[in-house]
């Protein structure tokens, strides 16, 4: 249970600061796997030369000690790291790294022990020895499924990181501080020193956030992700994670400084002939609100249903974002998942649904933008928000090929300033011609802001070349073409290539 729940646990810590890439998970997983392996050889070998009660669960007691120390000297570790890293010190941040796999694996190693020694204490008879050692095994399979269910679904949301690891590793250290008291007493008093050494740690572990960004206002961790409202000036910009892209903003009473990702939004169902009208619309990848928040202000008061996976970040919408209009439907859930529960139809679907810098494999596949065509009207529209590198604009070239066998047209907006690529794929056949004419024809009391993300997309309108793959929901390879694409950019540019708050 404790195993698991560390893992669990150093996970979500890594995703503070290094995000939630494969890369990180894999990296965690082959560790503790690594420290595992190398536990379970030290274990055997110290069962058989000391198989006493008195070491087993000194083994134990030792194991929670170190897993409360070094999860909380992991915390520390990764607090300024986090400050390394927004400041591109990139010997810091690696050497963080190098710490916190240093950190994980003392306690992992004691863990890694305890199974063997507990079969070879439990074999007193050869001939039950299959017996023991399946219920051993047992037992320790259900601890592995608490060890799961309990961190992600109640202590890491509810409690966060800390805490959890305290807790998982304080369940552990009293058990093995039991086990030496019925076994020795004189050892097991003493072994009480442990919790008091751990007092200090404890203190200056637990206090403070777990980040503090300049302008900083709000921090809190979710079931799926660590949540941070900074504000710079008069906005408020919503960071989950690593915090190297910002998902939403809001600007007091409303104010939108800049074309953004968000903006270019509205320019998509002008690819339509005129007239051009959008009466329905949904969002899939709500966060903060920014984009329903955006077309209120542009169309006014018109139905639109906003899907977000992360209830967490929804309650942070309404209290940082201004996210309260009546209008907007608030939707908690899985993307597709929810959106399928939808009849529409909808004139507009947006999809920008990143965990950057990944985009949900299911919400990219054939079979998904047929889902999402069949819910719009006969000039419906769907846009789509996509990551690119400089020179390297695969995955865009991926999903507009997908995307060319359900739309019959698929246009492509660069953001200026941005590594972001627009596809926007439109129900009916289309041309840039439509929105050039649209944008020409706006009236002089058109919304500034369409104005301005209509002269925009016009201005950055690029052709589209698709590629030869299509994503299926067989085969999606999008983390590993991501994976691909973030290397080969940071290979080029660096961490400073990396964006931020402007």
């Amino acid at each position: 249970m404790s195993t698991l729940a560390i893992e669990f646990t150093t996970s979500r810590m890594l995703q503070t600061v290094y995000g939630t890439s494969n890369l990180v998970w894999a990296n965690v997983i082959g560790l503790v796997l690594l420290c595992l392996t190398i536990g379970y050889f030290i274990g055997g070998w110290l069962a058989d030369k000391r198989p006493y009660p008195t070491t087993f669960y000194a083994l134990i007691t030792l194991a929670g000690f170190a897993s409360a120390f070094f999860m909380l000297l992991t915390s520390l570790i990764l607090r300024t790291a986090a400050a390394a890293f927004a400041a591109m010190n990139v010997g810091a941040v690696a050497g963080s790294l190098i710490g916190v796999a240093l950190a994980l694996a003392v306690p992992v190693i004691l863990l890694g022990c305890v199974s063997p020694f507990a079969i070879r204490l439990a074999v007193t008879d050869v001939g039950a020895a299959g017996r023991i050692s399946g219920r051993i095994y047992a037992v320790s399979t259900w601890g592995s499924l608490l060890g799961t269910y309990l961190p992600t679904l109640y202590t890491l949301p509810e409690w966060g990181t800390r805490l959890t690891a305290v807790f998982f590793s304080v369940i552990l250290l009293f058990t093995g501080l039991y086990g030496l008291w019925r076994h020795d007493r004189r050892r097991g008093v003493l072994a009480l020193l442990l919790p008091v050494l751990l007092l200090p740690m404890l203190f200056f572990g637990l206090r403070g956030g777990i980040k503090a960004y300049e302008g900083q206002i709000f921090e809190r961790e979710s079931a799926y992700n660590y949540i941070q409202v900074v504000r710079v000036g008069d906005c408020n910009y919503l960071l989950l994670n690593e915090g190297q892209a910002y998902h939403s903003f809001y600007c007091d009473d409303g104010r939108v400084p800049r074309v953004s990702v968000w903006s270019i939004m509205l320019a998509a169902p002008y690819f339509n002939p005129a007239p051009v009208e959008v009466t329905r619309m949904a969002v899939v990848g709500l966060a903060a609100g920014t984009i329903p928040k955006q077309f209120t202000q542009v169309f006014g008061p018109f139905p639109i249903d906003g899907i977000e996976l992360d209830g967490a970040i929804v309650e942070v919408g309404q209290t940082y974002f201004a996210l309260n209009e009546p209008n907007i439907n608030l939707i908690v859930g899985d993307g597709r998942y929810r959106l399928n529960q939808l009849d529409g139809p909808y004139s507009l679907i947006t999809l920008d649904a990143y965990k950057v810098p990944y985009i949900p494999w299911h919400l990219t596949t054939r079979e998904f933008f047929a889902e999402a065509r069949a819910r719009l009207t006969t000039d419906g529209v769907l846009a789509v928000n996509v990551g690119r590198a400089p020179n390297d604009r695969r995955l865009v070239d991926a999903v507009a090929a997908t995307l060319l066998t359900v739309f019959p047209t698929v246009h492509a907006i660069d953001v200026p300033g941005a590594l972001n690529t627009i596809l926007v794929a439109t129900a009916q056949p289309t041309t840039p011609d439509s929105l050039r004419a649209n944008w020409q024809s706006l009236p002089p009391d058109a919304h500034p802001l369409l104005q301005d993300a209509l002269e925009t997309a016009v201005g950055h309108l690029v052709s589209v070349t698709p590629a030869d793959f299509i994503f299926t929901d067989e085969r999606a390879p999008v983390e590993t073409l991501i994976d691909s694409l973030v290397l080969r950019y940071l290979l080029q540019e660096g961490l400073a290539g990396l964006s931020g708050l402007p």
